[in-house]
Order: C-alpha cells, then sequence, then structure tokens
C-alpha cells in the first residue's frame, strides 16, 4: 500500500512541478510520475536532515516539489534535444 502512496504522491507532486515548469518534455506522464517520487523522496530526506521539518509536516509537500522541479531542470540540462515520439 505504501507503494501506491509513493506514486500517487509523486503523481501530485510531479504535475505541480510541471506546472511551475511548464515547456515540451519527453517521457509523457511515466516521467513526470518518476521526477515526482524521486523527487518527494530527495527532497523529503534532504528536510529531514537539514532539520527544516519533521515527517508528516506541509513542508515536506513543498521539499518534495522542489526536488521534482531541479531533477526536471536537471533533465532538460542533459537530454535538451530529445523528442517525443
Amino acid at each position: 500500500m505504501d507503494i501506491l502512496l509513493w506514486i500517487v504522491f509523486g503523481l501530485v507532486v510531479g504535475l505541480v512541478a510541471k506546472l511551475i515548469m511548464p515547456g515540451n518534455d519527453p517521457g509523457g506522464i511515466i516521467l513526470t510520475i518518476v521526477l515526482g517520487i524521486v523527487g518527494a523522496m530527495l527532497g523529503g530526506w534532504l528536510g529531514r536532515v537539514l532539520g527544516l521539518y519533521r515527517e508528516g509536516e506541509a513542508a515536506g509537500f513543498i521539499m518534495a516539489v522542489v526536488g521534482a522541479v531541479i531533477l526536471l531542470g536537471i533533465y532538460r540540462l542533459v537530454l535538451p534535444g530529445r523528442t517525443r515520439v
């Protein structure tokens, strides 16, 4: 059940990240979910390690979105020439 919740949370975070950074990215919804999940995990972990908040606080969502936006930006820098098939 936890995996399903991470996927849903990642989808929401990924969609918010796409709203913040609109543009044409290859990968579609699958990439959005993956970036959202990884961003949520990295951003959440980093925020807790730095002591910015505790688990379950609303700041975790913000850090997850920040992580997803950063990952999306890195993805665009690394693969700028790819187009959607």
